[in-house]
């Protein structure tokens, strides 16, 4: 790997070439909606990895109909009676559409084996019938594609403490993330079974390294644009009509309606 220090992208570097890949991906975004196409992107790695802040890049210009974010809570105690993997064919997405998912089905190989929060026969279970059930996904004619986010140690303790001292990014920071540190080793263990048993032909794992999350973004976003064989997709012709002539209309006064108040006089 090159050494991330000694070639930092300057922001400009940055900001220029995000904006050529989000110019592709709303291009990716209309092939998808043209071919009837159906994308499933998956984002999984550890806390603090950069996931979220590459997902906002990802869907920044893409229309929200077409391209959605599935982040779910943790499942209901009716969902803990189903089968593993239904809560998730729910959000699956019909012809034309984008999901990407925030976390996955892969909670089970990570942070509810590492916590205690299924049995062991759970689990193996899980690691049995997740390649078949991604198998099933591919071969049904889904685009799947999977990205681990890998992030040090350090870096991660270093990107908890920002969010501990960031009024704005302390609610990313939950006790669950902390107890994460203490069990850094398990959750390593956690990945690597994991990845022997899904890293499969069909779906395979696309590791990101994201200790710069400038790059990690980039990095996965030319990725993605680079798997799918997309085309640009020729825009409708569209013109702006002439506005008709006025046929007397007349506004309401305006004391008859409650305005927000002009906050930024005050500023």
């Amino acid at each position: 790997m090159t050494d991330n220090k000694a070639s930092t992208l300057s922001r400009k570097t940055y900001e220029a070439e995000l904006l050529r890949l989000q110019i592709e991906l709303v291009k990716l975004q209309e092939w998808v909606r043209a071919e009837g196409a159906r994308l499933v992107v998956v984002f999984e790695g550890r806390d603090a990895a950069g996931k979220g802040g590459t997902i906002q890049r990802v869907t920044q210009y893409l229309n929200p109909r077409v391209a959605r974010i599935v982040a779910l809570p943790k499942p209901t105690e009716r969902e803990r009676t189903q089968w593993y993997f239904q809560r998730y064919v729910e959000h699956l997405p019909a012809a034309g559409e984008i999901v990407l998912f925030d976390r996955s089905w892969y909670n089970r190989a990570g942070v509810e084996r590492v916590m205690g929060f299924c049995t062991r026969e759970e689990y193996q279970l899980f690691l049995r019938q997740c390649p078949v059930f991604e198998r099933m996904l591919v071969e049904d004619g889904i685009l799947l594609r999977k990205y681990w986010f890998s992030v040090s140690d350090a870096v991660q303790q270093e990107r908890f403490q920002h969010r501990l001292e960031d009024p704005l990014r302390r609610w990313k920071l939950s006790p669950m993330d902390l107890e994460s540190i203490t069990r850094w080793e398990a959750y390593s263990r956690a990945k690597d079974e994991m990845m022997v048993h899904t890293d499969i032909a069909e779906a395979p794992w696309y590791v990101v390294e994201s200790d710069d999350k400038r790059r990690a973004r980039l990095n996965m976003m030319a990725h993605l644009l680079s798997s799918v064989p997309y085309h640009e997709v020729p825009p409708p012709v569209l013109e702006l009509p002439e506005r008709p002539p006025s046929t007397g209309y007349e506004r309401p006064p305006r004391d008859l309606q409650t305005y927000v108040p002009d906050h930024t006089a005050q500023l």
